[in-house]
């Protein structure tokens, strides 16, 4: 056991940030079954974690756990959901790390699942059909949490499938299908689901968070990159917890300019003295100075 955990360990450490994330996720999941199966086996009071880390669209329950547009998307119910949503990711993500970098990734898949929350939120705040299925959960006194990764996915998967659309991949019984179809399809068949009341917020998470990787990809085409500054953020706060060392460059530095600064100093010296001995052998001796003797003197000795 120990020797699994080792080598999860180095795993961990020496893998991209796509695997990070999928590891990240895993280990939430892991460690979510672990505490309901113990509370269940104990008749421990269940603490209930998906409502304190799943978003909810009621405002006033959103006002008190603002964390959860960020936390959700860590969050799985059931094995098959986890196993599906870091497949894609994994598939995705590879392809999307051939023409971006390991930051652009993490951006993306941050924000793609906070545009998915918010997505979410809105539409259960102003179209009609949302807002009397949450008035109907009000007055039911409950209020189901959305959880999953499936928006932040959705965000990796357009905009790898809209950035490079010729990329072709393989599927069993379909063969080689270009990416851009793969990902129309899916997001189409979310955009149909919304009518339906089984998982209504979990398709208008998908819809948000695939929206944001096609306006990714397009506005990268065109030479900006919308998750530059969060990329800039994430560095400050990561960097924020490394542990600060010692540049030997600047002492390298520092010996290096005092090195040039001595040799200026011979260079000159060696050039007064050259002066003094042209001196010495066209008038003699006698027509030096006291001071250009001494210096004559002191050279002598070195």
């Amino acid at each position: 056991m120990t020797d699994l955990f080792n080598q999860l360990k180095y795993k961990y450490r020496n893998s991209n940030l796509l695997v990070k994330i999928i590891f990240i996720n895993a280990f939430v999941f892991l460690a979510i079954a672990t505490i309901g199966l113990i509370t269940k086996l104990f008749y421990i009071n269940q603490v209930n974690i998906f409502g304190f880390l799943g978003v909810t669209a009621d405002l006033k329950l959103l006002a008190r756990k603002i964390w959860t547009p960020f936390t959700y998307m860590f969050i799985h119910a059931d094995l098959l959901h986890i196993f599906f949503n870091m497949l894609w990711l994994y598939w995705f993500g590879r392809i999307f790390l051939q023409y971006f970098s390991n930051r652009t990734l993490v951006s993306l898949y941050i924000m793609g699942g906070v545009c998915g929350a918010l997505t979410y939120i809105l539409a259960f705040n102003t179209i009609p059909y949302y807002v009397n299925m949450l008035n109907g959960w009000k007055q039911m006194q409950i209020s189901p949490p959305l959880i999953g990764a499936s928006a932040a996915v959705m965000a990796i998967v357009m905009g790898a499938a809209f950035y490079r659309p010729k990329v072709r991949i393989n599927l069993l019984f379909l063969g080689s299908i270009n990416i851009k179809y793969i990902a129309l399809v899916i997001f189409i068949l979310d955009f149909l689901a919304l009518g339906k009341d089984a998982n209504p917020g979990g398709h208008l998470a998908h819809i948000g968070g695939g929206l944001i990787g096609y306006i990714f990809a397009i506005q990268y085409k065109k030479g900006r990159d919308i998750t530059a500054w969060l990329g800039k953020m994430i560095d400050i706060f990561t960097n924020l917890f490394k542990p600060v060392k010692k540049s030997k460059l600047k002492v390298t530095y520092k010996r290096s300019e005092n090195n040039t600064t001595q040799n200026r100093q011979k260079s000159n010296d060696q050039e007064i003295i050259d002066a003094i001995l042209d001196k010495l052998k066209q008038s003699g001796y006698s027509s030096l100075s006291a001071d250009e003797k001494k210096k004559l003197f002191d050279a002598s000795k070195k």
